[in-house]
């Protein structure tokens, strides 16, 4: 997409990208979360009745926020085409998009019963295939149509991605049972409260980020906001992917454990062990040769954005830990708290973004990136001691301490140092953190031995 559509093309799918996630949040009322936990608990009750019942109940709230998203974006069509581009162009192309809500939305539904009831290979190969799918069809319709291809591109990714889904979730097997709208009605209705408030929370996330792509758009033009989408998705999209990976295995066995604090801290502390030791190698590694990463990602027309890459990647550090934490507010139910911590982190965050755009440009998101999460880590922190008698253990503080210095030292380095010398004394500095990752690890996973009982099964 970066080759052939170019900062300006990026930046038109990151407009219909937001506008319809913005969407999205607004009616999926945060099922995508909250109808993991029911089914995760019916599951922890092995009655296969229960979790027949339960399976049931979300498909069937899925299709009604899927539609429900789908008919506001396609009677708003033209008001959401002013809104993002600031004329009616696009206004048939968001008629096309509302398509996109009814499948995406399925889409969540067949994998949060995927994540519920742990059928974890399942979901990672429907996320897989659905994804290289979409790729394969998407491709050569951006190749021959250009910026014409985007909105058919888009739509046959959900397409694939849905029918991937709903293959693998049809292969998980449970009892045929009848539920009555009554009962749909009744079980539900803790589904979508809990989950209103969660969907509060993504609203925010999204609306911010939709005001800062409008504002971007307004001030620096629609080729500013194709290298703000390009870091972004650096940053949150394929660092994120350990973020991914993380949610699908450590909500629901967080929610498990939710009603024990004892027990709730010292798995969010083993998770943020984990969770840092995995990220901080590959943010070195991102550190040092960034400007080779978009270029391989990207193009050489991307390059722009890096500064803003270096600063949002020391805030990733603070960024995994603070989110590892903040899930103890969602497992235990705590909607209303987990809403106004969230309410407040994501205020600061589009206030620290707006000010730090119009000072800095792209650079300045970057380093507000960087503040927000600092604070974002020490609110969620405090919150959690409060309430739930939460603490960083010793071994947590020490393995942040190192990585994030190690970190730094890469930062000074390729912010300081010329190239080629700036790549030959980060490399050391990549290797000790891999090096330091890969004990620690080995300590609390056993690392030689899985790898030794993989090379014996070859």
């Amino acid at each position: 997409m970066a080759i052939l559509l170019g900062p300006s093309g990026i930046g038109i799918v990151g407009l219909f990208m937001a506008t319809t996630k913005l969407i999205s949040s607004l009616t999926n009322f945060g099922l995508g979360i909250s109808a993991v936990k029911d089914i995760a608990a019916a599951n922890e009750s092995e009655n296969n009745n229960r979790i027949a019942k339960v399976v049931v109940i979300v498909r069937r709230l899925v299709w009604f926020t899927g539609l429900l998203g789908a008919l506001i974006t396609l009677v708003f069509s033209t008001w959401l085409s002013e809104l993002a581009f600031g004329s009616k162009e696009y206004s048939i192309a968001f008629v096309w998009l509302s398509i996109t809500l009814l499948l995406n939305q399925l889409t969540s539904g067949q994998n949060v019963i995927l994540q519920g009831l742990r059928k974890l290979k399942y979901l990672a190969k429907a996320n897989m295939v659905g994804s290289a799918l979409g790729l394969l069809a998407s491709v050569p319709m951006y190749y021959y149509w250009r910026l014409e291809g985007i909105v058919p591109a888009i739509i046959v990714t959900a397409l694939f991605t849905f029918g991937v889904s709903r293959y693998f979730a049809n292969k998980v097997k449970t009892q045929k049972v009848v539920v009555s709208l009554k009962e749909i009605r009744s079980e539900g209705k803790g589904m979508m409260l809990m989950g209103f408030m969660l969907s509060l929370s993504g609203i925010m996330v999204l609306g911010g980020s939709y005001v800062i792509r409008i504002f971007i758009n307004g001030t620096g033009g629609v080729e500013e906001v194709g290298l703000y989408n390009a870091g972004i998705t650096l940053v949150s999209t394929y660092v994120g992917l350990l973020f991914t990976a993380m949610e699908t295995d450590y909500y629901p066995r967080l929610s498990v454990v939710a009603t024990d604090n004892t027990k709730s801290t010292l798995l969010v502390n083993q998770q943020a062990e984990i969770a840092i030791l995995i990220l901080a190698p590959v943010l070195s590694v991102f550190l040092i040769f960034t400007d080779w990463i978009i270029i391989v990602l990207y193009s050489r027309e991307f390059i722009a954005v890096n500064q803003m890459i270096h600063w949002a990647f020391l805030g990733m550090f603070f960024k995994v830990a603070g989110w590892v934490v903040g899930f103890i507010f969602i497992a235990k139910g705590a909607s209303r708290l987990f809403f106004w911590s969230e309410l407040i982190s994501n205020l600061y965050l589009l206030g620290l973004n707006l000010l730090g755009y119009y000072l800095w440009g792209l650079t300045g998101l970057g380093f507000s990136f960087l503040l927000s999460y600092i604070l974002y880590l020490t609110q969620v922190y405090l919150i959690a001691k409060t309430y739930y008698d939460f603490t960083f253990k010793n071994a947590f503080v020490k393995v942040f301490s190192i990585q994030l210095t190690l970190a730094l030292i890469c930062f000074a380095t390729i912010r300081l140092l010329p190239v080629p010398w700036a790549y030959i004394a980060g490399i050391p500095i990549i290797v000790i953190s891999t090096w330091y990752s890969f004990k620690e690890l080995d300590k609390r996973l056993h690392l030689r031995d899985l790898l030794n009982n993989y090379k014996k099964k070859e």
